[in-house]
């Protein structure tokens, strides 16, 4: 597994465009079957699929002008409904945000989470993952121009900082400041940022960078990502032949070009295309 500290470089953006090209739709499965009693099965079965993801995340998962959502998150969800059978217009899709991903699946809300959804171990012990299929690493946004001479989290003690309540950026944080402001989306963040209640926002570095350059002009990453996140695919605990199957289809997906494609009609408009993570198949 590559470093998300050694992948910052290849984060850098590479020129913002107004015009994301159109990801081409991943081929359904026509044929396929699926042992009897697996949840592939069920789905194939039902012919229908419900996903939770972001509605707020550019590059990853945002709401798009006829309301779904679209992004890299959206494009690996599409992808795991077409190996199952399922065409994108059969697929239900549910905002999940931060607090409530554990639950939805527990819940059976929703059959996956694709949510830039990074894998620890607290959320291991409710929920099972399927990944990586990203790497990313938490960092700072801050006001353009960086009016407070913000160069990584060892300088914000005792400073406001909001993140988003819920997600482990907010724990990681507050092992630098005991001033953080939650809140449910990371959106609502950029409203303290610009009237100055907090000096920063703090998530994974490839969401800002998605909010950066919804936002031209007002914000701008400090590009000193501190911590390793994951994103994995969330499943129902214990649910081992969906998750084999899904880190099969990323796999694929990695050897035959498929990922990299949905990287760069997505998150490659702004950011350059890394190399793809090493499946855990723990």
């Amino acid at each position: 597994m590559i470093s998300a500290i050694a992948l910052a470089s290849a984060l850098t953006l590479s020129g913002c465009t107004d015009s994301a090209e159109t990801p081409e739709a991943a081929p359904v499965e026509e044929t396929v079957e699926f042992e009897a009693g697996t949840t592939m099965a069920k789905l194939n079965e039902a012919g229908k699929i419900t996903i939770g993801t972001k509605f707020d995340q550019p590059l990853f998962g945002l709401k798009g002008p006829d309301d779904k959502p679209v992004g890299f998150d959206v494009e690996m969800g599409k992808l795991i409904a077409a190996k199952l059978g399922i065409s994108a217009e059969n697929i239900k899709w549910t905002e999940t945000v931060s607090a409530n991903r554990e639950p939805f699946l527990q819940n059976g809300q929703v059959d996956l989470v694709v949510a830039t959804y990074t894998i620890n171990d607290t959320r291991k012990e409710v929920v099972d993952f399927a990944g990586p299929y990203y790497l990313a690493g938490q960092d700072l946004l801050v006001l353009a121009g960086n009016p407070d001479k913000i160069t990584g989290p060892d300088d914000l003690a005792g400073k406001p900082v909001c993140t988003v309540s819920g997600s482990t950026s907010e724990k990681n944080i507050a092992a630098y400041t005991d001033n953080v402001i939650a809140t449910d989306t990371y959106s609502n963040c950029l409203g303290p940022l610009r009237s100055g209640e907090v000096v920063a926002v703090t998530t994974d570095n490839v969401i800002l960078a998605g909010l950066a350059d919804q936002n031209a002009g007002e914000f701008e990453v400090v590009d000193n990502p501190f911590t390793e996140e994951p994103y994995g695919i969330g499943l129902k605990k214990d649910d081992t032949e969906f998750r084999t199957f899904i880190n099969d289809v990323l796999e694929e997906s990695f050897d035959d070009g498929t990922w990299a494609k949905a990287w760069e009609a997505t998150a490659g408009t702004v950011l350059e295309t890394p190399t793809p993570p090493t499946v855990n198949r723990y």
